[in-house]
């Protein structure tokens, strides 16, 4: 069996398709979900999220905010902010990290840190 996974942020469907293994930050702590997980819902913290495509593709993305659900092996993340790894470039997101830090904004603090890891490791 294959989770089925979508990753929406507010304005587009980021990634959607087969995978077997989904790797998220909760608010209880990391959270790994392999076909037949148990039904739950969770609320995401900034973070990377992973996702082992059935293909063999390793998604990686940042989220912020958002919500995880899990039932009956479909997985669905939901987040305002969400950038594949392949969509962040390092100078930029530094610059923004900057300006976070300097007006003592801890939520974009913690997701341009977020940011920042996976765009220095890439894709």
């Amino acid at each position: 069996m294959t989770l089925h996974v979508s990753m929406v942020a507010a304005d587009r469907v980021v990634w959607s398709g087969k995978a077997k293994e989904v790797m998220a930050r909760t608010v209880e702590g990391d959270l790994g979900i392999l076909s037949g997980h148990s039904p739950l819902m969770s609320l995401l913290i900034p973070g990377v999220v992973r996702i082992d495509s059935e293909d063999g593709e390793t998604v990686r993305a940042v989220v912020g905010d958002g919500f995880i659900s899990v039932a009956n092996n479909e997985v669905s993340i939901i987040s305002e902010d969400v950038s594949l790894a392949s969509e962040l470039d390092a100078a930029k997101v530094r610059s923004e990290l900057e300006e976070a830090r300097a007006q003592e904004d801890e939520y974009r603090t913690l997701l341009g840190e977020a940011k920042l890891r996976l765009a220095e490791i890439g894709s």
